[in-house]
């Protein structure tokens, strides 16, 4: 046959030979959630935003093409700490609500998401726009959830930079009220994602 022609089995390997795996760095990386008030409270009270501090996870794809890309994420819930300048009384406050009430994090302590479906377009050298959907595992509800990245390959290092929205009610969690108003039920979340080849 010619050089250029694979059966079944040779193919696969020859994808699997040159599919890059990248681990992600979290210490390099920023994930942060934003969350809204609503009513007379939003005049008078911040919106807090939280940094998120353990998750791991891995992204996969076919160098030059992106093809066949996947991406894992784990999140550990309980690592959210808010950012904010406040009070340590407001802060406990803020962190108990948070963890028992909205997260549940002693019954729910691990956030997941993992593709079914990347899609990439090449923007110029190294940089891609990509769409990528999957499932998204919160508060025990797993949904099909899609955001959009701008993504920098190197031979070393992938980066990928997006943001996106979830709406809590979604997921099963009661959005939180307080007397003057509550939070909104839709959150941003902003992601700097780093990884690297494993050496």
């Amino acid at each position: 046959m010619p050089g250029s022609s694979y059966r079944g089995a040779d193919l696969a390997e020859v994808v699997t030979a040159n599919y890059a795996r990248y681990a992600i760095d979290a210490r390099s990386s920023q994930f942060t959630v934003h969350a809204f008030t609503s009513g007379l409270a939003a005049i008078v009270a911040h919106s807090p935003k939280f940094a998120i501090r353990d998750f791991s996870g891995d992204l996969g794809f076919v160098p030059d093409t992106l093809g066949e890309a996947s991406v894992r994420l784990k999140i550990r819930a309980p690592s959210l700490e808010i950012m904010d300048e406040v009070d340590p009384t407001h802060r406990a406050e803020l962190e108990r609500r948070m963890f028992h009430d909205v997260l549940e994090t002693h019954a729910f302590p691990e956030i997941v998401f993992e593709s079914s479906r990347v899609t990439a377009s090449k923007v110029s050298e190294n940089r891609y726009s990509a769409n990528v959907t999957g499932n998204l595992r919160l508060h025990g509800v797993t949904n099909s959830h899609s955001f959009a990245a701008q993504v920098v390959v190197s031979p070393d290092t992938v980066r990928g930079v997006g943001e996106f929205k979830v709406r809590q009610t979604t997921y099963g969690i009661k959005v939180p009220s307080f007397p003057g108003g509550a939070m909104r039920d839709e959150l941003k979340l902003a992601f700097y994602i780093v990884a690297s080849r494993p050496r």
